[in-house]
């Protein structure tokens, strides 16, 4: 994937002569798309530097001078980890959960951090609550469709199921590059709809866009599938309460074990990610509502893996929690396991498609026995308590402190050189950055509202 458009504005910025531009245009040009002629290659990079030049103009225009505007932070986005499920991502999440703040308050809003977002609907004892969900595809399984479409849209739905709705509605957002062959396309949908049709959830509106236009060539593909669903209760992260317990079913991971697998020559692994197993769990759960009396939160162990959930659930809580390894170990999928193992990949610090259940301690037998009958293997892994910090104990009495790192273990080759820490002079630089840009966008946001309203008002005078 190559992105003309910026191509030619860097080597603006870098003072590069027009001819010299339009040639890396048309190299580039001849490399994705070797069926054109040498004449229509010549226009189009004549095109393109033409009118990435007429978008430098600068408006002269006060508001809009400030709405095409924008004050970089010179901090870049792998630099600090976004998307990356770490240390790195929760802090500039952070920072979008504030931006995302409104006069118009949800019940689940962003701030709270939770697996996804609900609002109240209904008066009184009538009320009932929305969740809804967006989740992006994996960005390494662009030529992968149908396995990128289908684990996202699993994972979607998880989310909704924890929070203990029940999903009504699939929405899908695929974006493609223009040299995509269109069975990327329907390969995508095939993927989404086979999950929709497994969990018994209609597809209700989409959109399919090309990325960049005719700016970017090549042919990867991005995008997501958002869910909506419809509950009673919400079982939200900041119900749980100082001694519950913390269970967890087995899991053989979804979009990143199929990536794994992938990207360290070992794609039969993947087979073990076809499953519902979460979502038959989550079903039986919500089937018994005598049992969610006594269950705080549900969630999943997703990206960032077992080490990065629970230092998000808890974090707000002011509790921490001892977590016991032997458990936890025992409930990844055994060929999931010698994948992670033999690529040096930690496991508690991936996602695995995993259910975990924060619940009052006179219940877990109860849905330990649930679970059985539904022929889901669980096992309690820990209990929340009072004092800070989450630790693993290992055998022979060992414990450590299992703390996210600035990213989310490293599983494919590239992740490894980029590697998982970065040191903590780095990491303050960084947060400073992170909070200029906050301030910047929010400060933006502010004075567009401000200039709207005044407009508004005057036109009424």
């Amino acid at each position: 994937m190559v992105d003309l458009e910026g191509i030619a504005n860097h080597l603006l910025d870098a003072n590069y002569p027009d001819a010299r531009i339009i040639d890396q245009l048309k190299e580039l040009y001849a490399i994705f798309k070797p069926k054109l002629d040498a004449a229509l290659i010549a226009k189009l990079s004549s095109s393109i530097l033409d009118e990435v030049k007429k978008s430098r103009v600068v408006a002269s225009e006060g508001i809009i001078k400030d709405l095409l505007w924008m004050d970089n932070a010179n901090l870049t986005i792998g630099e600090q980890g976004v998307g990356c499920r770490g240390m790195g991502d929760f802090i500039a999440h952070e920072f979008i959960t504030k931006l995302a703040s409104s006069s118009h308050v949800a019940y689940l809003a962003p701030q709270s951090m939770d697996d996804a977002g609900a609002v109240i609907v209904g008066p009184g004892d009538g009320k009932r609550f929305i969740v809804t969900k967006m989740e992006g595809m994996h960005s390494r399984l662009s030529n992968y469709p149908f396995i990128a479409g289908f684990h996202v849209t699993r994972a979607c739905i998880r989310d909704l199921l924890v929070k203990g709705a029940r999903p009504v509605s699939i929405l899908v957002d695929i974006h493609l590059g223009d040299d995509c062959d269109i069975s990327k396309l329907f390969d995508f949908m095939a993927g989404v709809t086979c999950v929709a049709e497994l969990v018994a959830v209609p597809i209700t509106a989409g959109s399919t866009l090309r990325i960049g236009g005719d700016m970017v060539i090549g042919d990867r593909i991005t995008g997501g599938v958002a869910g909506v669903g419809i509950c009673d209760k919400i079982l939200a992260r900041k119900d749980i309460a100082l001694d519950c317990d913390i269970l967890m079913t087995e899991g053989a991971g979804g979009g990143t074990i199929a990536t794994t697998a992938i990207y360290n020559s070992q794609p039969d692994a993947i087979v073990h990610t076809l499953n519902i197993k979460f979502v038959k769990a989550m079903n039986a759960l919500l089937d018994r509502q005598d049992l969610l009396e006594g269950v705080y939160c549900c969630s999943d162990v997703t990206n960032g893996g077992l080490r990065g959930d629970l230092f998000e659930i808890l974090r707000d809580s002011g509790l921490g929690a001892d977590v016991h390894e032997a458990e936890v170990r025992s409930l990844v999928n055994k060929d999931v396991l010698a994948l992670l193992d033999g690529t040096c990949t930690d496991y508690l610090g991936v996602s695995l498609d995993a259910l975990l259940v924060f619940c009052k301690p006179e219940y877990t037998g109860k849905i330990l026995a649930l679970m059985e009958q539904n022929h889901i293997t669980i096992k309690k892994i820990g209990q929340c308590n009072a004092e800070p910090g989450i630790y693993l104990h290992l055998a022979g009495n060992e414990k450590v402190e299992m703390a996210p790192r600035f990213r989310e273990s490293a599983y494919t080759p590239v992740k490894k050189v980029i590697g998982e820490k970065t040191d903590l002079a780095s990491q303050d630089r960084m947060h400073a950055l992170v909070q200029r840009a906050y301030h910047s966008a929010m400060d933006k946001k502010h004075r567009v509202i401000s200039w709207i309203i005044e407009k508004r008002d005057h036109v009424k005078g």
